[in-house]
């Protein structure tokens, strides 16, 4: 076999792998996504550096609103992020480069979705990087209190409050359809979610380093 011939078989090769990842991951991508890559790209490596998880900040997004920038839920949370308005009244005087608050916006909802996410990590301690995301994202979901407050219930049960599989066990108070959603919603994000943005080459994820 020649280069030649060595170097055609290795790029049909590459072609198939990128037809097979288009097959398994496009149809679940909504088509707006594609639009707001970029700008998710530049503002997650301003706050969090270049090794941001893009994959699972997109996978965020997909989980909150399926990148729909005029998402209202029965709850009245708002845009990609589905920030509730006093969230989003909220969020300026924590993070002031949010600036004020556009939640129908899809730059002010990913610059705030990404910095809100900064605010709780550099919040919670948790036992890996993974579990840490874990407890982020349950934070963002149902409030850091509430996560604090599972935090305290687990360590009354003699167990680790820094392991989130631990923490998830118990609840400190939420009603069984929230605590429900709250303890999918980690899961969803970091496990399906990351893998399909993976797969799709919009990066890494939230438990990739350790």
């Amino acid at each position: 076999m020649t280069l030649r011939q060595a170097l055609i078989i290795l790029a049909a090769h590459a072609a198939l792998l990128l037809v097979a990842t288009w097959a398994m991951c496009g149809p679940l991508i909504p088509p707006q996504a594609n639009q707001h890559r970029s700008l998710l790209t530049r503002e997650a490596r301003m706050v969090w550096g270049l090794d941001a998880p893009v994959a699972t900040f997109a996978g965020q997004i997909h989980q909150e609103s399926r990148w729909d920038e005029r998402a209202v839920s029965r709850a009245g949370a708002q845009g990609l992020a589905q920030f509730m308005p006093s969230t989003s009244r909220w969020l300026p005087r924590v993070a002031p480069k949010t600036g004020e608050p556009l939640p129908f916006s899809p730059s002010w909802s990913i610059r705030a979705m990404i910095s809100y996410d900064r605010w709780l990590w550099k919040r919670v301690k948790a036992a890996s990087n993974c579990d840490r995301w874990s407890m982020t994202l349950s934070a963002y979901n149902g409030g850091l209190g509430w996560l604090e407050r599972d935090q305290a219930q687990t360590r009354l049960a003699h167990m680790n409050p820094l392991l989130w599989s631990h923490v998830a066990l118990h609840n400190a108070g939420r009603s069984a359809a929230n605590i429900r959603e709250n303890r999918a919603y980690p899961s969803r994000i970091l496990g399906r979610w990351t893998e399909l943005y993976r797969a799709a080459g919009w990066g890494t994820g939230g438990c990739d380093v350790e």
